[in-house]
């Protein structure tokens, strides 16, 4: 992991072709570390979701090469590693749970990011019609107290549909229904960091599967 971080630290300053180029056998080294800890994670999250298949680790890990054609940051690499592992691989749309790596912003995460529409609007009527199976997942302890991140993005009004007076409407405003811990670079960087954060992702099973039994039913209809 030093190799990865130092590299990624190095890419940072140096956001530019001719020194990727220069270096591209430390990356081609350093992706493939980084393809070796997804397999370690893939193995031990198999251990307790049996809903994640044996899956290839390169179908897990995002592209360095950032897509600038219709960005004003016209950086050609990406600054992190990351992993997303679920169902069918990082492209599935399923919950799953993610490894990111970048210089000064460690942290792993699960639940959904940025969900396709039909997926949005099952998971938001899943909420709705089971709201103290979720609430219960997520405000217990110690799911609660362990993910101090949220990736919501939530809308400022009711979504359509759903009655603007219910109670609970918070809980379904949101476009994304991420949930993170921080990490720091010494818990990175230690020998049982895997193991550790496996434990930290065994904690997302439950809203996991909570949220793919509705991603499932909706491609059912």
């Amino acid at each position: 992991m030093k190799d990865i971080l130092q590299f990624l630290k190095e890419l940072d300053l140096n956001n530019e072709r001719a020194w990727f180029d220069a270096n591209r056998s430390r990356y081609e080294k350093t992706k493939k570390d980084f393809l070796d800890i997804t397999a370690s994670f893939i193995d031990e999250i198999r251990k307790f979701d049996v809903e994640v298949p044996l899956l290839q680790p390169k179908d897990c890990m995002f592209r360095i090469f950032r897509d600038v054609r219709f960005s004003n940051d016209k950086r050609p690499f990406k600054t992190n590693y990351g992993s997303y592992i679920a169902r069918g691989g990082r492209k599935s749309g399923f919950a799953g749970y993610y490894i990111h790596v970048q210089p000064g912003e460690y942290f792993i995460s699960g639940g959904v990011y940025m969900p396709l529409p039909e997926h949005l609007a099952a998971i938001r009527q899943e909420i709705y019609y089971h709201t103290d199976e979720y609430r219960q997942i997520i405000e217990k302890e110690p799911f609660q107290s362990t993910f101090d991140q949220h990736y919501f993005d939530p809308l400022k009004t009711a979504p359509k549909g759903f009655p603007k007076d219910w109670e609970h409407i918070s809980l379904i405003k949101n476009r994304s229904f991420g949930f993170g811990k921080s990490l720091t670079e010494k818990e990175l960087l230690a020998d049982d960091f895997i193991e550790k954060s496996a434990q930290i992702f065994r904690l997302l099973l439950p809203v996991n599967h909570f949220f793919n039994r509705a991603i499932e039913d909706s491609g059912k209809d």
